[in-house]
């Protein structure tokens, strides 16, 4: 453990000492640790792809266990021409490939291992996914990044000394044949149950020593000096603590990589970095477009919405983050049109709101500038090499931006100089503006506050109500040492309208709730695409077995529709009962993702429902607790269990809930062959806490 802290310290002492040579030139100390060159290119990225493909896609599992057939992988029409081509058009950088998930399954033919794409029909055994998609993102333009699990729940001696060396193997293959990689990808999953070449056990590693990670690290560096490693607590980059798309709204890019073991660190910790941290160690948000990271037929419906990638944006790479959004490759080896069409729809919403600069139509004045050289003009100039900083000392300071005439703005965009460190703490937007004139009198000017914030970075971009202002003030309150800002934006973008939300009570009762007061919203109940020619939304609506709900939203001043919100419901749980001593119990089954109920005690525990009639069913779903705050009881290993008469039970199926914990907004799906049954029973053995604690949001079933 001490080996691998120095070795770390020294690698990150010796990066730091590289990027100061290239920030020296400013004149300027740095305060506190900087990014070298080779994070800084990164950060400029700001979006790129992640891909999900392998045989989870064709078992409908996020997680495999490394036993199945390498014969099930057969793409039909695969084209990673179209994945880059995708990518390019959406503004996103590059991509980084999942080369090995955790069952194991390799994309590449690598000598290694048989359990590979060269076992597997698709380009009859000869193909190499890895080739075609870095070939493919070199004729796009993107840089080409992978993903290889440390986890292998396919090899016999994965916990032992010998899968290290036929990892590393792996990996001298993923970074010697396929030309520059910008960044290295490892997942925090690391050890549990799994096939292990027949074993089929449960396997653990202490995760600080078993991979030797400062050995890999340097492997590396070696092999691709110019690749950025996330390993989820740096030594590069860092996770942001979830899957959910979003980091702290602080969030410092310093950190200390050095404290932290991968799958251990402290998610509050990788949520907002450390003020106090040595190291420069930026944060990522990775997020899948759809529930999932793997493809699912029934997730075609699950598509993010336009509101919800806006908000991914301005959580990420508004936030000081970058953004690696997923792709979940569909089984005919494509990203889906459905995905594609979000993307499309992000891409024109965002060029529209970030076409028109307002602050170059300003005149900015500060109440101290160290020099001309550092005047408040800098902070406009669109230049990345020049910014505006006030007298050394000076706190707290004020950079204003004055309009020719009133203007109309509702987002700023604003960045510090991260060559010589983060550095600010605090700081607040006001607007001035002119109230109506009254009684003869002129208009009174006065300024209203828009936001108050805490850190910057690389860049920080707030939403706020849209304002008429003669001018805009941004105060510096407190600050590691004098701040520099580097680039100040404004825009005025455009309204969204949108989607309304779909739910469905334990009554049968539709509920459709629009985002805004003043929009009507029109529907169907079976599947088909609403318009202003379908039924209006005035209530709830009764229903009773399988619907699927379609909705939108309309603006009837000027006509403009929000996307499609689409729901599928299963049968009414009108009937249902759950047969337990707690009346709270009814909250997992009656409809609403907001209330969510405990089982507290002994493991296993079991929520046992009467569907009040015998039912045909071929499958469930799980979703868990959806608590905003200290949500708790993630089911990770389960069984089903189904009855006649609430006494004889027979199990029908067990399993994982897998990657529950770092995704738990998503529903876990779980199909087997069809059965009928009154009463069914999920146990819960086992939970992501290694608690006592199973916690509910909602329970279904899946009829035939």
């Amino acid at each position: 453990m001490i080996r691998r802290n120095v070795f770390l310290l020294t690698a990150i002492a010796m990066m730091a000492i590289a990027s100061g040579s290239v920030y020296a030139q400013s004149g300027l100390e740095a305060v506190g640790p900087v990014p070298n060159t080779m994070q800084l290119e990164w950060q400029r990225m700001e979006q790129y792809a992640f891909i999900h493909f392998s045989i989870n896609t064709y078992t409908d599992q996020e997680w495999g266990d490394g036993s199945n057939d390498p014969k099930l992988f057969n793409p039909t029409e695969l084209d990673c021409r179209q994945w880059a081509r995708v990518c390019k058009e959406s503004g996103l950088k590059g991509v980084i490939l999942t080369a090995k998930h955790h069952d194991g399954f390799c994309l590449w033919p690598s000598k290694y291992t048989e359990y590979s794409v060269k076992n597997s029909p698709w380009r009859e055994g000869r193909g190499d996914l890895v080739r075609e998609l870095s070939d493919a993102c070199r004729e796009f333009g993107l840089k080409f990044g992978v993903y290889l699990s440390p986890w292998d729940r396919n090899r016999a001696d994965y916990g032992r000394p010998s899968y290290v060396e036929y990892f590393r193997n792996q990996l001298t293959e993923l970074l010697t044949n396929y030309g520059d990689v910008f960044e290295v990808w490892f997942d925090g999953a690391n050890g549990g149950w799994g096939y292990y070449g027949g074993a089929r056990e449960n396997r653990v590693i202490d995760r600080a020593t078993y991979y030797d990670w400062p050995g890999t690290i340097e492997l590396i560096r070696k092999l691709q000096p110019n690749a950025i490693i996330w390993n989820e607590a740096g030594p590069d980059i860092r996770w942001c603590g979830n899957e959910g798309g979003s980091i702290g709204e602080t969030n410092w890019s310093r950190f200390d990589a050095h404290e932290f073991v991968p799958g251990t660190a402290d998610t509050d910790v990788l949520r907002f970095g450390r003020e106090t941290g040595t190291d420069w160690v930026p944060g990522e948000v990775n997020v899948s477009i759809r529930p999932g990271w793997f493809y699912h037929t029934y997730e075609d419906s699950k598509v993010k919405s336009l509101s919800q990638l806006l908000n991914i944006y301005y959580n990420s790479v508004g936030r000081n983050a970058t953004w690696l959004l997923n792709f979940p490759i569909d089984r005919r080896g494509l990203i889906h049109e459905n995905d594609v069409k979000a993307m499309k729809e992000l891409k024109v919403t965002l060029d529209q709101t970030f076409a028109d600069n307002l602050a170059r139509k300003t005149k900015a004045t500060a109440d101290s500038e160290l020099s001309s050289k550092y005047s408040a003009a800098k902070a406009i100039d669109g230049k990345a090499d020049t910014y505006w900083t006030a007298a050394d000392g000076k706190k707290p300071v004020a950079i204003t931006l004055k309009f020719k005439r009133p203007t109309t703005v509702n987002r700023l965009l604003i960045q510090e100089y991260i060559q010589l460190g983060q550095r600010v703490k605090s700081f607040k937007v006001e607007a001035l503006v002119s109230n109506a004139a009254v009684d003869g009198h002129l208009p009174k000017q006065e300024w209203k506050e828009l936001a108050r914030e805490t850190t910057i970075g690389y860049k920080r971009i707030l939403r706020f109500g849209t304002v008429k202002a003669d001018a805009l003030r941004i105060s510096i309150d407190d600050s590691d040492g004098t701040p520099l800002l580097s680039n100040v934006e404004l825009y005025n973008a455009p309204q969204i309208l949108h989607a309304p939300a779909v739910t469905r009570g334990k009554d049968g009762e539709v509920v459709i709730i629009p985002s805004d007061h003043e929009s009507a919203v029109f529907y169907t109940l079976d599947g088909t695409v609403p318009t202003r020619s379908s039924r209006r939304y005035t209530g709830p609506v009764p229903t009773e077995g399988r619907v699927s709900v379609k909705a939108i939203s309309v603006d009837e001043t000027t006509g403009r529709e929000s996307a499609i919100s689409a729901e599928s419901f299963d049968i009414s749980h009108k009937k249902w009962a759950v047969i337990s001593a707690d009346r709270n119990a009814v909250w997992a089954i009656d409809g609403n993702q907001g209330s969510n109920w405990h089982q507290r005690g002994a493991m296993p525990a079991d929520l046992t429902i009467d569907l009040g009639e015998k039912v045909e069913m071929r499958g469930f779903r799980y979703l868990p607790d959806q608590s905003a705050l200290f949500a708790s009881g993630f089911i990770t290993f389960y069984e089903f269990y189904v009855s006649d008469n609430g006494s004889n039970w027979r199990k029908v199926t067990e399993g994982e809930f897998s990657n529950i914990r770092n995704n738990p907004a998503a529903w876990h799906t779980v199909e087997f062959a069809p059965v009928k049954a009154r009463y069914v029973r999920l146990r819960a053995k086992a939970n992501s806490s290694n608690d006592n604690v199973a916690g509910y949001s909602e329970f279904d079933i899946i009829t035939n």
